[in-house]
């Protein structure tokens, strides 16, 4: 059953927040994996870059949890389990920018490595739940 990111959620995703990734490796071991994280039409949206790990395990296993915490009240979360809905380049490039912006301040994204190609992920929620605050 899938769901969307609103209330409180969105607002935890639209803050300057990091997200935890989780994804499973292939010896079935979790990966946690730090992130900057967005939302577009009710949809968790993160960037990385192809060649790392956490992309590499959801294109073997779909399956993602994130974990936003608010920077200002750290007993305030959102868990949201789901799957990948989409992987694509199309504007990743324009995204990592705009997220160094939200998160850095700065019209660039400034660690861009030589050969780079962005990914942008989408998640389809299938489990959201605000905790404290």
């Amino acid at each position: 059953m899938s769901t969307r990111i609103e209330g409180r959620a969105e607002e935890l995703l639209r803050a300057k927040n990091f997200a935890h990734i989780g994804t499973l490796r292939a010896d079935g071991s979790v990966q946690v994996s730090p992130t900057w994280v967005d939302v577009q039409d009710g949809l968790p949206v993160v960037n990385t870059a192809e060649g790392r790990a956490w992309p590499r395990n959801l294109e073997r296993d779909p399956r993602i949890t994130l974990e936003v915490q608010n920077m200002e009240n750290p007993y305030e979360y959102v868990e949201i389990r789901g799957r990948v809905a989409e992987r694509t380049h199309d504007g990743a490039d324009a995204h990592i920018d705009a997220l160094a912006k939200k998160y850095l301040g700065v019209d660039q994204y400034p660690y861009r490595q030589p050969g780079e190609q962005r990914v942008i992920v989408r998640v389809e929620p299938e489990y959201v739940k605000v905790m404290g605050g």
